[in-house]
């Protein structure tokens, strides 16, 4: 009897090792239910794990969603840092790029006046082109006038000069938005350069 009762608590205290040998990872579903494998449960996909040993002791805790935010921080990470080199790089070579350019402040000046001069020509030449193109267009108007019913006030121009009116008014309108472009640009080089000039003043006080 006694040797009965010695081997039934053998038992009892074999079974669990019996049963966990069994299983290497353990989870608890969303319904609450643990679930057992010696590969993961289907019904474990996505869920914290557990891997067990023999002796159903944990030995490692396994959380996909914590796996996965870490790693999304960790390439974030990498790229913010390769965004910053980046930076860093085009910051080095502009100044490279600035320091052989110039030599002083006056060379900025220089080349300031040198831009605005050559935009300033380019703004003649477009004022130029606008005057030769009124004048043709005021040319066509006269020609039209002379198919202009007295009567009615309506003109009636031939199929060429009709084309060369609006072709005349189209070339017109292009120079006219080239010139305000031109004129924009006059900020826009000033501010280059004012740039270019605080930055020329920084490199060389940092004595670069």
């Amino acid at each position: 009897m006694r040797s009965r009762i010695m081997l039934v608590t053998l038992a009892l205290l074999v079974a669990p090792l019996v049963a966990f040998a069994q299983y290497t990872y353990r989870c608890t579903s969303k319904d609450g239910k643990k679930y057992y494998g010696s590969t993961v449960p289907p019904q474990c996909y996505g869920r914290p794990l557990e891997q067990i040993n023999k002796q159903g002791l944990v030995v490692k805790r396994i959380d996909p969603e914590a796996d996965a935010k870490e790693r999304a921080e960790k390439e974030a990470s990498l790229a913010k840092k390769k965004e910053e080199d980046i930076a860093a790089q085009e910051e080095k070579r502009r100044s490279r790029a600035l320091l052989a350019t110039y030599t002083s402040e006056k060379d900025v000046e220089d080349a300031r006046r040198r831009a605005l001069a050559g935009n300033e020509t380019q703004v003649k030449e477009v004022e130029q082109k606008i005057d030769a193109l009124k004048k043709v267009r005021a040319k066509y108007e006269q020609e039209l006038e002379f198919y202009r019913d007295k009567q009615s006030g309506e003109a009636r121009a031939p199929a060429k000069l009709a084309e060369d009116i609006k072709n005349a008014e189209i070339d017109l309108r292009a120079q006219q938005d080239l010139l305000a472009a031109k004129k924009r640009e006059v900020s826009a080089i000033n501010a280059r350069y004012d740039e270019d000039r605080k930055r020329f003043a920084e490199l060389i006080r940092k004595g670069r």
